[in-house]
């Protein structure tokens, strides 16, 4: 009967689905409409948002964070370029968020600092991320897949990524480190850990100086 109930809502909600996506049960999917702007009248119960493969270059923090039941976030194959600090402020049940392929420049502690129940990040293939600042994830303590291959770092913190004790795997490769140091600590500590890089290491973690 409750689940009866909750689909009869669900579909009434759905009268206000975004002409461009489609909507089913908790779950809009907008991809490959090919949008520049971010959609309206999506459900506020929405659970799961699909935006990948559009022309996304912002996300407006007002209207995503009325969808403060979302745990699924994906936002892949996009343009977003601007500053997304403080961007995700109400969603703290977001469990998944995928913003690989864009053009993000830098991640800051205020980046994804609302985000206390993120377990998944995809940041990979973001050509123009430069710098992940030290203590970006310090409010991400239940992360366990961290990716941020194929941009291009040159540094980044040991502590930014040892601070997170449930992670499990993470993905760093392809990027033009800066063999310094501070870089090598981080490699030993990885070597010392059980976490699964993705990827093979030796080969896709290399220096560029």
């Amino acid at each position: 009967m409750v689940v009866l109930l909750s689909t009869i809502i669900w579909t009434i909600g759905s009268i206000s689905c975004p002409k461009e996506c489609t909507c089913q049960y908790l779950t809009v999917s907008c991809t490959g409409k090919l949008l520049e702007e971010f959609p309206t009248i999506i459900p506020l119960d929405t659970k799961q948002l699909v935006l990948a493969e559009n022309k996304l270059s912002y996300l407006p923090s007002l209207e995503l964070n009325f969808l403060s039941d979302l745990i699924y976030l994906d936002c892949s194959s996009n343009t977003l370029g601007k500053d997304l600090d403080f961007t995700f402020v109400s969603m703290i049940k977001l469990i998944y968020l995928d913003l690989s392929f864009n053009n993000l420049t830098q991640v800051t502690f205020g980046t994804f600092s609302q985000l206390s129940s993120l377990v998944v990040l995809k940041l990979s293939d973001n050509p123009s991320l430069v710098e992940i600042e030290k203590d970006s994830f310090a409010n991400n303590t239940l992360l366990r897949h961290l990716d941020v291959s194929r941009c291009s770092l040159m540094f980044i913190d040991t502590s930014t990524v040892r601070d997170l004790p449930n992670l499990k795997r993470l993905g760093i490769g392809e990027n033009p480190w800066f063999c310094n140091c501070s870089f090598m600590e981080l490699c030993s500590w990885l070597k010392e850990t059980g976490i699964t890089i993705s990827g093979e290491f030796e080969k896709d973690v290399f220096c560029s100086r």
